[in-house]
């Protein structure tokens, strides 16, 4: 397991923001639905969205009727999800923080959700600060995507392949795309040790330039012009008409403490 914690950096996503909420894949709403029947949530229920981006969890639980608190450390963020909650006409409360600010008087929580966020945390110690906040009756869902290796995500591996290699010139580890950690070893060695996982698969159509916006909302060194056209020149050689096929799964690893009552 990959137990290195990158060095906090609370603005690692400002300039990440802008294509973020355009070219990240949501989390369907059955996924959101699962969560939170598996969370035996009801409207009115608190619920954190820890690392919220844009705001795709917040703003799905909102929907649902719950009392969302959307924490992000970077403004841009927080301004784009607080647009997107009005233009979905749910209300929200913003709050500039991640797993770094938590502290033992917030709460309690019914559900804290973390949409590929937990990688960027130190995983034990933001677990154990949760474990003081959620409620006793409470959750946590850490929500991830995964690309099956098949061909219809070739794309997917080159445009991994190219922002590690962006990476290490720049003189960074890889944290980009597909730089994902297993929750379940830190989960499993937390309070919140009883795991339930859930799953649904989207298939959906793409062009480059949709490809380079989901390389762009990466938290990567500044792209530059070389990186762009090298990525460009790729998907091109991949597919000369520019169109491609995306298969990913959406998941959610829900987490409770052992004994916990059940919904």
């Amino acid at each position: 397991m990959d137990t290195a914690t990158p060095p906090y950096d609370p603005r690692r996503f400002r300039d990440a923001a802008a294509y973020y909420e355009r070219y990240r894949l949501a989390y369907p709403d059955r996924l959101i639905q699962r969560v939170a029947a598996i969370a035996g949530l009801k409207p009115g229920d608190a619920v954190l969205d820890l690392g919220c981006g844009t705001g795709f969890l917040a703003i799905a639980f909102a929907r649902l009727g719950m009392r969302v608190l959307a924490g992000d450390p970077e403004p841009a963020m927080l301004e784009a999800a607080g647009e997107a909650a009005r233009r979905a006409g749910v209300s929200v409360e913003l709050w500039q923080g991640g797993s770094f600010e938590l502290t033992p008087a917030m709460g309690p929580y019914r559900l804290v959700t973390m949409g590929r966020s937990f990688h960027w945390m130190d995983g034990a110690a933001t677990l154990a600060m949760l474990d003081r906040i959620v409620a006793p009756d409470g959750a946590i869902a850490l929500f991830h995507d995964r690309h099956p290796d098949m061909d219809e995500n070739a794309w997917f591996k080159l445009l991994c392949e190219d922002c590690t290699a962006h990476q290490r010139r720049a003189g960074q580890g890889k944290r980009g795309a597909g730089g994902h950690r297993r929750y379940e070893p830190f989960l499993l060695a937390s309070a919140f040790c009883e795991i339930e996982t859930a799953s649904v698969l989207v298939r959906q159509d793409l062009t480059i330039e949709d490809i380079v916006g989901r390389a762009f909302s990466q938290a990567l060194p500044a792209p530059t012009a070389q990186f762009e056209a090298d990525l460009r020149a790729g998907l091109t050689a991949l597919s000369p008409d520019g169109r491609f096929t995306e298969i990913a799964e959406l998941v959610a690893v829900v987490a409770r403490r052992p004994g916990a009552k059940q919904p």
